[in-house]
């Protein structure tokens, strides 16, 4: 898969089946998008091609006016949406930086010169209610008169459901801000992780006597608090943990975001490795304690309950296997 930031030049400018969206999460509504974008493509002879948004149009105007929490909480970082466009099949991918030039281009300037003159579309695919341009005032319509016009082919697809539920980025975000593991699988097709490279950290874990991982989260994630995780890409199999996703209010007072992830008996250079963190399961909300001590007893307990939650399960798992 290409990936290009910002329209692609010359040379790289094939004639293109094209959607656009943020595609947070890239749930099975957007899946259901890319395999019609994957179709028209083979049938017409052009790249499947995504035209995405960094960062999220809404982030961007939330910086704009100071009100941080009109920003919708991210369910996937770039890496992991880029990731997941991949496996559904897109030849091409344009991550588009959204600034004012962009927020404020007219509709038919995004018309012509991006999706004609710097994607070369052909075919086009949007959801029914896809709005574009400054002040939201490009519409499917105008996509339409402006397709027969250009010569590309308008099409739009309807809501994918989930039983009498929307899938969409905003019904995985309340899943996941209740912690319903169940229901954010059943959402994006796949169980819900995060990943990142390994970073140094204050190594205070280890003076606690509970040595971590961590992970940088740049954006706010749609969960946090104490969960029950297992860790890919350390091992030929998952390895269980338990991992703490927030801002630390006992041990500090910026407000950063991070991941801190304690492997249960593993002692093995991570440093620098790319690494994916899948949820199991919430034990508890972020809280801030009085001191290390209260902090360290209250680890010990989450460290108990996750392991009791392994046991529980490799149990379980072992039940099923003697049936």
């Amino acid at each position: 898969m290409k990936v290009f930031r910002g329209l692609p030049n010359d040379r790289a400018r094939a004639p293109c089946a094209l959607t656009i969206g943020n595609f947070d999460g890239v749930h099975r509504g957007h899946q259901a998008l890319f395999a019609h974008v994957r179709g028209a493509a083979a049938a017409l002879g052009l790249e499947a091609a995504v035209m995405t948004f960094e960062p999220h149009p809404r982030e961007y105007f939330a910086q704009r006016t100071g009100d941080l929490s009109k920003a919708p909480a991210r369910i996937a970082n770039l890496r992991d949406k880029l990731g997941a466009l991949a496996n559904a099949g897109i030849d091409r991918v344009i991550v588009e930086h959204f600034n004012e030039h962009f927020a404020s281009m007219p509709p038919q300037e995004f018309i012509e010169r991006v999706l004609v003159e710097g994607l070369h579309v052909k075919w086009l695919m949007v959801g029914d209610d896809f709005r574009f341009g400054a002040r939201r005032a490009g519409d499917i319509q105008m996509l339409t008169e402006a397709g027969k016009r250009f010569g590309f082919q308008v099409e739009t697809l309807p809501a994918v459901m989930h039983g009498d539920q929307r899938i969409s980025s905003s019904a995985v975000r309340a899943a996941l801000a209740e912690a319903d593991f169940t229901r954010t699988s059943e959402l994006l097709g796949h169980p819900y992780g995060m990943s990142g490279h390994v970073i140094h950290g204050q190594k205070l874990g280890r003076t606690l006597g509970f040595p971590t991982l961590n992970l940088r989260v740049a954006h706010r994630p749609a969960l946090s608090g104490i969960f029950v995780v297992q860790v890919h890409g350390l091992a030929d199999r998952p390895l269980p943990a338990v991992a703490s996703l927030g801002v630390r209010p006992t041990v500090e007072d910026a407000g950063r975001m991070l991941l801190e992830v304690h492997i249960f008996d593993w002692n093995q250079p991570c440093y620098g490795k790319l690494v994916r963190v899948e949820f199991l399961s919430k034990l508890r909300d972020e809280e801030k304690y009085d001191d290390l001590a209260t902090l360290t007893a209250a680890i010990d307990r989450d460290a108990d309950q996750a392991r009791a939650f392994f046991a529980h399960r490799n149990g379980a798992l072992t039940a099923t296997d003697r049936i």
